[in-house]
């Protein structure tokens, strides 16, 4: 009888060993909690695919950008203290009406509703332009728009690569050339200060870079990268000069 039973309680403790480790993953990975588990919940069905809670959100962001970013724009041609300035300010004021078309066209499709006001640290930032002149004036909105699209930049490229949704991604993707267009005419201002961006990233970072050491003397040349047998592309690299932006795009689907 001892024998029976402790063969039984052997063969028990093996079905629940291997019943431990035949348990699927992602019955774990579907439960309360896990990021999986949240996307699904914060997601409603559309025509267009799931629309998630991060996809709502960059509707209102893009919304945002535009109610603070479009009158600083027209704020800077209207002082024009300096051609660049005045450029920098005509390419927010252009693109951002444009973008503005776009997110309210695909907020309506969607059932999301927007914002109309600009966020108070928005209008802060404003005011902050408004007050300021001179040499301040040219610096603080060089660097406040630019930080605010660098912080922006990151969100537009986080969700056109995992939304599910196809009217979210092709908002995405024309927000990413509004933007890099309006980084790279604030960064032709010559005023923005590149290393107190740098500095208020890193303090803000969690992990520690990685990447090659530091140089130390003439590194060996890199081989080009291209195919190993003789192909003839049909494509051809996007046009443009290094540092200018194709912002040329079909227009918004009402």
């Amino acid at each position: 009888m001892r024998h029976i039973n402790g063969t039984a309680l052997i063969i028990a403790a093996l079905v629940v060993t291997v019943g431990a480790l035949a348990f699927p993953v992602w019955s774990y990975a579907d439960r309360s909690g896990t990021g999986e588990a949240n996307l699904n919940a914060g997601s409603v069905s559309t025509r267009w695919g799931p629309l998630s809670a991060a996809d709502r959100d960059f509707l209102v962001k893009v919304r945002l950008a535009g109610l603070w970013e479009l009158p600083a724009g027209q704020q800077a041609v209207e002082r024009a203290p300096t051609k660049a300035i005045k450029e920098a300010g005509d390419h927010l004021i252009v693109g951002h009406t444009d973008l503005d078309e776009r997110v309210r066209g695909v907020a309506a499709q969607l059932n999301v509703e927007l914002p109309n006001q600009p966020t108070e640290q928005q209008q802060g930032w404003l005011k902050e332009l408004t007050e300021a002149s001179g040499e301040t004036y040219q610096r603080k909105f060089a660097n406040l728009l630019r930080v605010a699209h660098g912080k922006v930049f990151s969100v537009v490229a986080q969700v056109r690569d995992s939304t599910r949704n196809s009217l979210v991604r092709q908002l995405a993707s024309d927000a990413n050339q509004t933007v890099l267009d309006h980084i790279t005419m604030l960064e032709g201002t010559g005023l923005v200060d590149f290393d107190a961006i740098a500095n208020g990233n890193a303090s803000t970072a969690t992990a520690s870079p990685t990447g090659p050491p530091p140089p130390g003397g003439t590194p060996p040349e890199p081989v080009p990268a291209g195919p190993s047998d003789d192909v003839s592309g049909t494509s051809r690299p996007s046009p443009g000069a290094p540092g200018t932006v194709n912002t040329d795009r079909p227009e918004p689907q009402m």
